[in-house]
């Protein structure tokens, strides 16, 4: 041990050494090619503006996937910065390096004047690049790069010895670890659909009949959908839904009625709308469903791990599927209240809810077209907030005030009036929600949910049940399902078709 310690110091005068060496030679190598590169990209990286800038079109453009990727490193990045720059910089003091090494033309206008030890903007580089990464290694491989040649710009520029900006990157790299065991990547969950079920594998989509709703969300998309699946599935009959050739719901059941026929399969590319329209047409003539993402949101398609198209292509031509459990909503009135006959039941896929929501999809619905959609959602929750009043219905026989009533096909994982991720597609429960009416209830209920514990007040009530009935509802009452507004009737019964439909899905990693 004393001997150990007895060389201590001489490791620590090595590697300081070195450290110095290593600097030295990149400050004084000519790069030609990086003199006008570098210095721009490392301050275009301060305070994480370039990676908030690659996670802004990540989020734009990338799906679903984009945009947990997207979030994952953000995350990482500001747990990375602010480790390393309260605690890190804060323990080792350290002198930045002296520049009379490092040609003028690559000095940053603006000198840090912070520790040396270790390098912040390498923290954050190799945190977003990481967190990127473990959501999706594509993404990952494309930011990689920049984030490396962010890390080395340092060293390049002069502000940072070799050993900072390594110290700094596997800082950010634990960084991106620490997130993900909190909150663990798609990669880590259990598959969220089962049990695995046969049918069939068509390698060019032969006996594949699709629509695609073009008009389907706000999402854009890198590449058209159409030209993906004629490329991927040559075979398959492609069938693009215009308003001219009838009702959505109309098209989405011949195409299905044309798929059975053939012993195939029907396929629905759009938003989670029109995938609950397909249902029906699949539930009637009981053939697989393949869908694929094309709308804002796309939830059934991501807890299926469908995010792009072609996830749901690999699927498909692998024959890999899942059953997965239908929602049903059932009238037990022959006539609702607003005189309309009720008699076929609707299905859901996602969710169900009365109160709020619908009233805040309305004033979305009404107002977006004007002013666009993230200001039409705010309009509807302040509009909701200052006139909004509690629906009074009799829940299983029991009278209650009720802001919101959410009903969830499958248990959802996080708490919450309208979580939005589930465990599993066929376990047979309906996740319901009731965030009840009373006294200072809606401020309560705000606060409540602000402060992270919602779950906790008692005016928010949550089981698993596999029906309920809703009755006394009155008379203009709205429902939603799966983002669909329709008159409700004045009594219903919720439930499940377990198993019900035969759906596509990529083998799980």
């Amino acid at each position: 041990m004393s001997d150990l310690q007895d060389q201590g110091p001489h490791i620590r005068k090595l590697l300081g050494a070195t450290d110095r060496l290593a600097f030295h030679r990149v400050a004084v190598r000519s790069w030609p090619a990086a003199e006008p590169v570098l210095p721009r990209l490392s301050r275009s990286a301060d305070h994480g503006l370039l990676w908030f800038g690659i996670a802004a079109g990540m989020w734009a453009f990338g799906g679903a996937r984009g945009r947990r990727a997207a979030v994952r490193g953000v995350a990482s990045l500001a747990l990375a910065s602010g480790t390393v720059n309260t605690l890190g910089k804060r323990a080792v003091r350290r002198s930045r390096p002296v520049l009379d090494a490092v040609p003028v033309i690559r000095h940053l206008s603006r000198q840090p004047v912070t520790s040396s030890f270790p390098s912040g903007h390498a923290a954050s580089a190799a945190a977003f690049a990481t967190g990127v990464a473990l959501e999706s290694r594509g993404m990952g491989a494309a930011v990689a790069p920049i984030a490396a040649s962010v890390a080395f710009s340092r060293v390049y520029t002069g502000v940072h010895y070799p050993s900072d900006v390594l110290v700094g990157a596997a800082l950010g790299a634990g960084a991106a670890y620490a997130v993900r065991g909190m909150v663990p990547s798609r990669a880590q969950l259990p598959p969220p659909a089962r049990p695995r079920t046969d049918a069939p594998a068509l390698p060019e989509g032969e006996g594949l009949v699709v629509v695609v709703n073009p008009s389907s969300g706000a999402q854009p998309q890198l590449l058209d959908p159409v030209r993906q699946l004629k490329t991927a599935l040559p075979r398959a009959e492609v069938i693009l839904y215009e308003q001219e050739a009838g009702p959505l719901p109309k098209v989405l059941e011949e195409a299905a009625r044309d798929a059975a026929r053939r012993g195939g399969v029907f396929g629905v590319c759009g938003g989670d709308g029109t995938v609950n329209a397909a249902v029906t047409a699949a539930l009637q003539f009981d053939v697989p469903l393949m869908v694929l993402p094309g709308g804002t949101f796309n939830h059934f398609a991501a807890d299926l791990g469908v995010d792009t198209v072609a996830d749901a292509c690999v699927a498909l031509a692998t024959g890999s599927a899942v059953r997965a459990d239908v929602g049903r909503v059932k009238p037990l009135a022959g006539i609702g209240p607003d005189g309309r006959t009720y008699s076929e039941p609707v299905y859901f896929l996602n969710t169900f809810s009365l109160g709020a929501y619908p009233e805040l999809v309305r004033i979305r619905e009404e107002w977006s077209p004007k002013i666009g959609g993230p200001p039409a959602a705010l309009l509807g929750v302040s509009q909701i907030l200052h006139t909004g009043k509690p629906l009074r219905a009799v829940v299983n026989g029991k009278a209650r005030d009720m802001w919101l009533l959410f009903a969830g096909n499958g248990a959802y994982r996080s708490t919450g009036i309208a979580p939005v991720r589930r465990h599993d597609l066929a376990d047979g429960l309906l996740d319901v929600r009731i965030a009840s009416g009373g006294k200072f209830a809606r401020s309560r209920l705000l606060a409540a949910a602000l402060a992270g514990q919602l779950a906790k007040t008692r005016l928010y009530a949550s089981a698993k049940a596999q029906r309920l009935v809703i009755s006394g509802l009155p008379e203009g009452t709205q429902m939603a399902y799966d983002g669909e507004l329709a008159p409700a009737p004045a009594s219903l019964l919720l439930d499940k078709l377990p198993e019900a439909l035969t759906v596509y899905r990529p083998i799980p990693d």
